[in-house]
């Protein structure tokens, strides 16, 4: 058995991108019985309504609060009406399909597609578990790049602004601004569709519970964040990022800015090659960079964030001649991310090492890093057209 016929598998890759979602479905709904997320984003909608905060605790209905922006609770309207095990499997195939066509839409050739739909699978599977909204956004940020590609501006400033009106962090999106062709449009459409995801809201409710609920994500954000990197109140399920990685380690309230800084200048110098923003495998080393930085320097991040890293690391694998060394790394790379609190490792491994010091960001920053050395250093140059060149070193 080679490579190409088991990760260059079409039917494999579609069975279990979509079959183990199922799975987690029915676990869900038949065994577990846990929908605490979805019943978080469902009532988002009926609070809306009923002109009710959206981020305040209702530990009668659910666990733990509402965090997204207000256009969320527009979004989720048709699964919020539906009853509670349709709705939840509907969400969750939504999230599965959306994010399943943004990724065959990458600019690499069909069989990488396949390869990188089973490399994420089970964190597809980990995230569906969850009911979570990460796969959406990060479905956004791809879309958008190809769509970006394609010199359709109108619609990846949708995407870009639907992922940063649910999530903050979706505003990475706008660093495709420097690969657009045509940025008087995209700034344009950028304004257009911003106005339009802020006033969304007002279909099922009104202008000043609308603003006032903006004042209030922004209170309830800030208070998160708080909780998050508070190393006093033991560990939690989130801060899984770099950050959490030092605090957790030295057990110390390490400011994020002492991080996010130097982390976001790093960032930002990826970009300075302004001779290659044409060229397809500077493109793609950018979008891989783009997907990592943004859960792994997020002290929100939790498990299911990384359904938007993983593929960050798998299109940096594409990109990578294969050499026995590179594929022994992402292999160790791949088990230590997706599978870190799978059965695989031991429940004495989970608890006390993976969870306790945010073990899952350790890999995807090691990734991120060698981006960073790998653009500056012009390796993109070196490797074939990833649309074009048949694949090699494989088997």
């Amino acid at each position: 058995m080679t490579f190409r016929s088991v990760f260059f598998n079409k039917k494999l890759a579609v069975t279990l991108w979509f079959g183990l979602s199922i799975i987690a479905i029915l676990q869900n709904i038949f065994i577990l019985r846990k929908f605490n997320n979805f019943l978080i984003f469902r009532q988002a909608y009926f609070h809306a309504v009923e002109k009710t905060n959206l981020y305040l605790l209702y530990p009668q209905q659910y666990f733990d609060v509402y965090l997204y922006g207000p256009v969320f609770s527009v979004l989720i309207a048709p699964f919020a009406l539906l009853p509670l095990w349709l709705g939840v499997s509907c969400w969750v195939l939504f999230n599965v399909g959306f994010l399943y066509y943004a990724l065959r839409k990458l600019p690499v050739q069909q069989q990488w597609q396949f390869a990188l739909l089973i490399f994420c699978s089970n964190e597809m599977m980990g995230h569906s578990a969850w009911l979570q909204a990460n796969a959406a956004v990060c479905a956004c940020l791809v879309l958008a790049f190809a769509l970006v590609r394609k010199e359709k501006e109108v619609w990846a400033l949708l995407f870009i602004m639907l992922a940063t009106f649910v999530k903050i962090y979706g505003i990475v999106g706008l660093a495709f601004f420097l690969l657009s062709k045509n940025k008087v449009k995209f700034i344009m459409w950028g304004i257009v569709w911003a106005v339009v995801c802020f006033f969304a809201p007002l279909l099922i409710t009104n202008w000043s519970f609308l603003i006032q609920s903006y004042h209030d994500w922004y209170a309830a954000l800030q208070h998160k964040s708080a909780k998050n990197i508070d190393v006093t109140i033991g560990y939690t399920s989130q801060d899984i990022s770099v950050m959490g990685f030092i605090r957790r380690v030295f057990y110390h309230r390490l400011d994020d800015l002492f991080v996010l800084v130097p982390a976001a200048l790093l960032q930002v110098s990826q970009f300075v090659y302004y001779r290659y923003y044409k060229d397809l495998r500077y493109q793609l080393y950018l979008l891989a960079s783009i997907l990592i930085f943004t859960v792994i320097f997020s002290n929100g991040s939790e498990a299911p964030t990384y359904i938007i890293a993983l593929p960050g690391m798998c299109i940096w694998y594409i990109l990578q001649p294969k050499t026995k060394r590179v594929n022994v790394f992402f292999a160790i790379t791949f088990l230590f991310t997706t599978f870190c609190y799978s059965d695989i490792f031991t429940p004495y491994f989970r608890r006390y090492v993976a969870i306790p010091y945010s073990l899952k960001a350790v890999f995807p920053a090691v990734v991120w890093l060698i981006i960073l050395i790998q653009i500056h250093c012009k390796q993109f140059l070196k490797i074939p057209d990833p649309e074009k060149c048949r694949i090699r070193n494989i088997e």
